[in-house]
C-alpha cells in the first residue's frame, strides 16, 4: 500500500534527455550484482573474470563499477552514451527514482540541478504508480 502523504502523489515531470550527466561529475558507487556482471560481460563478449578485472572494484565486500578520472565518468560512458545501455545495472535503470532523491521536494530539486530531464519542458508527467514501480531500495 502506498502512503497517501507522499509529496509527489500527483506525479513528477521527467524524461531522460540522454545528456549523460547522471553518469559523471561526482565520485560515487554503481553497485553491481552477479547477474548484472554476467549480463554486461556477455554484452561486451568477454569473460566474467575479465570484466571484473577491467571494470570493477571491491568496496567493503561489495562490487562497484570503476570510474575514470578526473571527472568521475562511469567506465562505460563514451561521450554522452552508455556502452552497456541495454544491460545497464538496475541502479542506473532506476535513476532518478531513488529513495534519497524522492525523500523531499528539496532533494528532488537538488537532483534536478544535475539532471536536465527532471522538469524538462517536454517531459511527461510520470504517475505515482510508475514512480513506485521503478523506485529503488
Amino acid at each position: 500500500m502506498v502512503e497517501k502523504a507522499l509529496w509527489y502523489a500527483d506525479g513528477l515531470a521527467f524524461s531522460c534527455t540522454g545528456c549523460g550527466k547522471c553518469c559523471t561529475g561526482a565520485p560515487g558507487y554503481v553497485w553491481v550484482d552477479a547477474e548484472e556482471i554476467e549480463a554486461m560481460a556477455a554484452h561486451l563478449n568477454i569473460t566474467v573474470d575479465a570484466f571484473l578485472r577491467l571494470y570493477t572494484r571491491k568496496i567493503g565486500g561489495r562490487v562497484a563499477l570503476t570510474e575514470r578520472r578526473p571527472h568521475y565518468d562511469c567506465v562505460f560512458l563514451r561521450g554522452k552514451l552508455c556502452t552497456v545501455y541495454p544491460v545497464r545495472p538496475k541502479q542506473c535503470k532506476t535513476f532518478p527514482w531513488w529513495k534519497e532523491n524522492l525523500s523531499s521536494p528539496e532533494e528532488w530539486q537538488e537532483t534536478a540541478s544535475r539532471c536536465e530531464g527532471i522538469g524538462h519542458k517536454d517531459a511527461p508527467l510520470v504517475s505515482l504508480e510508475e514512480i513506485e514501480k521503478h523506485k529503488n531500495s
